[in-house]
């Protein structure tokens, strides 16, 4: 399966608190087997397992759940106790209020509101979904750092999805709001939110049908047990959001990507999902993508972790992807990335190998390879 990967934009977010602190990140990136020369290219992408180990390797340095991002440290353990206080309320409303609740016990801790019912909240559609009364999960603190804007973000994706597995179901969000200027990822947001997405709004937030909130918990003690040994490390890196046309036709062709070498025309896929093609271009422009774009996407995330994960040949790789030549595929990788398989290859390889001669001349074999 081809596992998504995440820009280098978003590494340097995550590193952005301790490098305020005046932390070497190079241990770090070694840690987690980034290749440090990659946040210089803007765009290099890592695998989720890349950005998973940078989480663990930023949690044992800096003891502290928001990694540095916000202007207090939250001790460790908090959002551990906090899901223990919340998981035997009476219904997600009631848990959210009480998530809410605990973390203002704490000084300058996140600043949340849950807002139920009321006038429209603000999203990008305004007047839009009115059948059914909107509630909004709202972030207040007034972040101005790049580092606390990350983390403003961080809180709206982990809330809304530890919310979506208390009730053991997704909750669609109509629209999310960001009270800062758009970030150089800014066009990832749409897949992380599932969502339309504003920014250089009034406040930072996210809208969902309010009938949520008198759904029951379905968790358990064991459940949480369970979670908690993967967050917030899953929740921030899970993009399960099948609900839209786009996401629909990503898990088709990665599945056909496992299948055969060869991915489907736009015709097979619209037959597959039971509409004309010219139904599913239009859907997919409502996305904010094409067929072509999603083709690309998935041989693109495949191909990064084919070479920062495996051995296999460069050759073979791609020829499982379906490039007829090596050539193409290396076009296609450099256009990509800014770079070439083997040199991203080299640099992966590079990653986690102690400073010396050795990675000298990795260095110098990686550019000219580049060049």
């Amino acid at each position: 399966m081809a596992r998504r990967t995440i820009t280098v934009h978003q590494v340097r977010a995550l590193l952005s608190g301790v490098r305020r602190g005046g932390a070497d990140i190079v241990p770090l990136l070694q840690a987690a087997q980034i290749p440090p020369l990659l946040l210089g290219d803007a765009r290099a992408r890592v695998t989720t397992a890349q950005f998973i180990r940078l989480f663990h390797a930023l949690y044992a340095l800096t003891d502290d759940e928001f990694l540095g991002l916000g202007p207090q440290p939250s001790r460790p353990g908090t959002f551990a106790m906090m899901c223990q206080a919340s998981l035997h309320c009476r219904d997600l409303g009631a848990a959210i209020e009480r998530g809410v609740r605990f973390y203002g016990l704490f000084p300058g801790g996140p600043d949340l509101l849950l807002e139920r019912g009321g006038p429209d909240q603000g999203g990008p559609e305004r007047g839009a979904h009115r059948a059914d009364v909107e509630a909004a999960f709202i972030v207040r603190n007034d972040f101005t750092a790049e580092e606390e804007r990350f983390l403003a973000e961080c809180l709206v994706i982990i809330w809304h999805r530890l919310c979506s597995w208390l009730i053991g179901r997704r909750i669609a969000l109509r629209w999310a709001t960001f009270a800062f200027p758009p970030p150089p990822y800014a066009d990832e947001y749409q897949q992380l939110f599932g969502c339309p997405v504003r920014f250089g709004a009034e406040r930072t937030g996210a809208g969902f049908a309010a009938h949520h909130l008198g759904a029951p918990l379905v968790r358990d003690e064991t459940d949480l047990a369970l979670m908690l040994r993967r967050a917030p490390f899953e929740l921030l890196s899970r993009r399960a959001y099948g609900t839209t046309v786009a996401e629909q036709v990503r898990r088709a062709l990665v599945r056909a990507l496992g299948d055969s070498p060869r991915l489907p025309e736009l015709g097979e896929t619209a037959a597959r999902l039971a509409v004309s093609p010219a139904t599913l271009r239009r859907r997919l422009a409502v996305d904010g993508t094409s067929y072509k774009e999603l083709k690309d996407t998935v041989r693109r995330d495949a191909a990064i972790v084919g070479l920062a994960e495996g051995d296999e040949p460069i050759a073979e790789l791609a020829t499982r992807l379906g490039f007829s030549e090596d050539t193409a595929f290396h076009r296609a990788f450099r256009r990509w990335t800014g770079t070439t398989p083997g040199a991203y290859r080299l640099l992966s390889h590079e990653a986690g190998i102690p400073e010396g001669p050795a990675t000298g001349v990795l260095r110098r074999e990686t550019r000219s390879q580049q060049s």
